[in-house]
């Protein structure tokens, strides 16, 4: 079949192999160009979260800059008759094979990472393939988790705290720049939103794992957050995100106290603003980071995800690194964005961007293009007329 893009919200409902390889086998040859990072006792790597993000340019850079072994976990749609598998089930394949063929162990456990069931079966594969984790990544992202002990299912939610915010934002496909008028979350909202964003998953993560006995000796875990611009604060870190990311620092401090019986550390990394599905359905921020790229790239100073994950590793989790931490002891990888001279220009084109001149003051193209990526459309090479197998052989 012949795939193409359709575009449903803030998704895109179909993946093309032959992209997403070229995605994942861009990322490589970025980081391979770039040289080895010294991460020091760094051989094996776990990754929930694995098939996209962040979550995917960490293992890269694990594998092809640190020469560790990756075990991933990820929930990914299988192909079905002439319906594509999610970008992640193929970037999943091509990150195996493409690790495989440098002698490196990678494996990828698809199911819900929520659940008690799925930490058992990494526990075991870890007893049996590699014996001990030297850094656990946790970089799960969804709208929902059921909870593996209640059974409620929890759905986060977008919103203003206290009171209803009237805030400018794009949307995306359209370019129209517009207001919305956000009303607050409820309590019981709010509660969600950390049920499913905030820090328990990780905590029970940490502790399924520490109790199988499955932590390398220093094993460090690290965790992302966004903090951002102040333009963004109103629905973001002053909003029920906010409140998930802060549950994320208790969390974090939770987990490190646990880790020091091994010598081990746990650290939130605030990252900086990305295209992602997470990030192009929250409003306001497509606006903004339409704008920031813009600027950055102006500037010579913008990173993709894959630099930008290349350059936490070289800089912070490298052996020996010195961290650049803020007063909670966050890891600050968003430094370049928010530089005085980057948010001065940003925050002199927020008032002033309109549907007509989005195009001049911002990147929305740019935007548009790496939201198409993350599903391997748009990628230099790739022939898009020719027909494809979704199951790439590997599904009846």
């Amino acid at each position: 079949m012949i795939v193409k893009p359709r575009i449903r919200g803030f998704i895109c409902t179909t993946a093309h192999p032959t992209g997403c390889k070229a995605n994942v086998d861009s990322q490589i040859e970025y980081v391979q160009n770039q040289g080895e990072v010294s991460a020091g006792e760094l051989k094996n790597v776990l990754v929930l979260g694995c098939s996209g993000g962040y979550g995917l340019a960490c293992r890269v850079v694990s594998a092809f800059a640190c020469g560790a072994n990756t075990l991933g976990v990820s929930f990914e749609r299988l192909p079905a008759g002439n319906r594509t598998a999610s970008a992640g089930w193929y970037n999943n394949i091509a990150f195996e094979q493409a690790a495989s063929d440098k002698g490196l162990y990678a494996k990828s456990i698809d199911g819900d990472a929520f659940s008690d069931e799925v930490r058992q079966i990494v526990t075991d594969t870890i007893k049996a393939d590699l014996g001990k984790i030297d850094l656990v990544v946790y970089s799960l992202a969804s709208p929902v988790r059921p909870h593996p002990r209640t059974g409620v299912l929890h759905r986060s939610t977008i919103k203003p705290l206290g009171e209803a915010v009237d805030i400018k934002t794009v949307h995306v496909e359209r370019g129209e720049v517009t207001q919305v008028n956000l009303d607050p979350a409820t309590d019981a909202e709010t509660a969600d939103t950390i049920a499913v964003m905030g820090g328990e998953d990780w905590e029970f993560w940490m502790q399924a794992l520490l109790q199988a006995d499955v932590l390398a000796p220093g094993c460090k875990t690290v965790a992302f957050t966004y903090i951002g611009s102040d333009l963004t604060w109103p629905i973001y870190w002053e909003g029920t995100l906010g409140q998930a990311k802060l549950d994320l620092d208790r969390a974090s401090r939770a987990i490190a106290e646990n880790l020091r019986a091994i010598g081990g550390d746990s650290r939130v990394a605030v990252l900086k603003a990305i295209v992602s599905q997470a990030s192009s359905a929250i409003p306001v921020v497509p606006l903004y980071v339409a704008l920031l790229f813009k600027v950055m790239k102006e500037k010579g100073n913008h990173e993709d995800i894959i630099s930008h994950i290349y350059r936490l590793f070289a800089t912070q989790l490298k052996q020996g690194a010195k961290l650049r931490l803020d007063d909670e002891g966050r890891i600050r990888m968003d430094n370049i964005e928010l530089s005085d001279d980057i948010q001065a220009e940003v925050k002199k084109r927020w008032p002033l961007v309109t549907t007509e001149n989005l195009g001049e003051l911002g990147d929305l193209s740019g935007f548009r293009e790496d939201f198409l990526k993350i599903f391997g459309f748009g990628l230099a090479g790739v022939d898009y007329e020719v027909e494809v197998d979704p199951t790439l052989g590997r599904v009846d």
